[in-house]
């Protein structure tokens, strides 16, 4: 699933036989979007019990994932919304690679970090866009943006573990410190790429928000076809439903519940809800693996946060 074009979707229109009342509309959305950061935050289990190279996992997840959207979109009708042309076509398939790329550093981040840790390091991605936007686009940015971008990656360093120890704990299989600092290295190429992946289609207003999910899932399964060929294939058993989930849970159904709930509420609340993601992801990571952050880390998680939310909160008028 990609929520890059979280900006887009606030005004994709929503099928339904009639209106909610906005209350009920609202309340709707806001459980819509808990339930799909909620589902995303589950990502690193099935990466790790899935167990494959990280090539390996992204051709499943897109495969999959291209699957399930194609059996959403036969349900509902909405097929035309594939055809692209011309420039739109190409911006597409860009993103199709970026995607690519940042899935692959994602999951090979994650055995080297921790789920908490990867999901939270890549949700620097913001950061890059205000940054690229003002260096090379010569984008308008305010104190208090700047000021925010400086805070989130003062919370980023916290974030890493690597300056209180935390990055090596004796109990963990990646308790190398070269190993853990590959794997944030990895996440922040990751969220550069889809900081990429956000720019571009910001380009491409006119393509959908499920457009675009599906072009990005079926270049991924073109470009990584060779993978389970040259890389080895998963044993016959659960990796397979690990992989299957990874597809249909994290790309087709959490795409449905996240773009609806999103359609239903204020860019100021998705700001908010956008942060049960990595809540979830380290709230898991600790509940299934019993891997947790450290004071400082957690310290790094609340800077970002609140950094993060000050940069995606609609502005105030005047």
């Amino acid at each position: 699933m990609t929520s890059s074009q979280a900006s887009a979707v606030t005004t994709e229109p929503v099928a339904a036989a009639s209106p909610l009342p906005p209350p009920a509309r609202e309340r709707d959305g806001q459980w819509l979007l808990i339930a799909g950061g909620v589902l995303l935050g589950t990502i690193g289990v099935f990466v790790e019990e899935a167990g494959q190279h990280p090539l390996v996992t992204v051709w499943f997840r897109c495969a999959f994932g291209a699957l399930a959207l194609l059996a959403w979109c036969l349900a509902t009708g909405r097929g035309r919304e594939l055809l692209l042309s011309g420039k739109a076509r190409w911006v597409a398939c860009a993103t199709g690679v970026l995607m690519v790329m940042n899935w692959a550093m994602f999951f090979a981040a994650i055995p080297r970090t921790s789920i908490g840790v990867a999901t939270v390091v890549f949700h620097i991605q913001p950061i890059w866009v205000i940054v690229i936007g003002a260096l090379f686009l010569r984008e308008a940015i305010s104190r208090t943006q700047w000021l925010a971008t400086l805070v989130a990656l003062g919370g980023l360093v916290l974030t890493t573990g690597l300056l209180d120890g935390a990055a090596a704990t004796p109990e963990d299989a990646h308790a190398s410190n070269g190993s853990y600092l590959a794997g944030v290295l990895l996440c922040l190429g990751g969220s550069l790429c889809y900081a990429g992946v956000t720019l571009l289609a910001n380009t491409q207003k006119a393509i959908s928000p499920f457009a675009m999910a599906m072009w990005q899932c079926l270049v991924g399964a073109v470009a990584l076809a060779w993978a389970p060929w040259a890389l080895g294939w998963p044993p016959l058993g659960a990796a397979w439903g690990w992989l299957l989930g990874l597809g249909v849970l994290h790309t087709g159904l959490a795409y449905v519940v996240l773009f609806a709930g999103m359609a239903r509420l204020g860019l100021g609340r998705i700001a908010v809800l956008q942060f049960v993601y990595p809540l979830t992801a380290v709230l898991v990571d600790w509940a299934v693996y019993g891997r947790t952050l450290s004071p400082v880390q957690l310290a790094g998680v609340a800077l970002m946060a609140a950094a993060l939310w000050t940069l995606r909160r609609p502005r105030q008028a005047g």
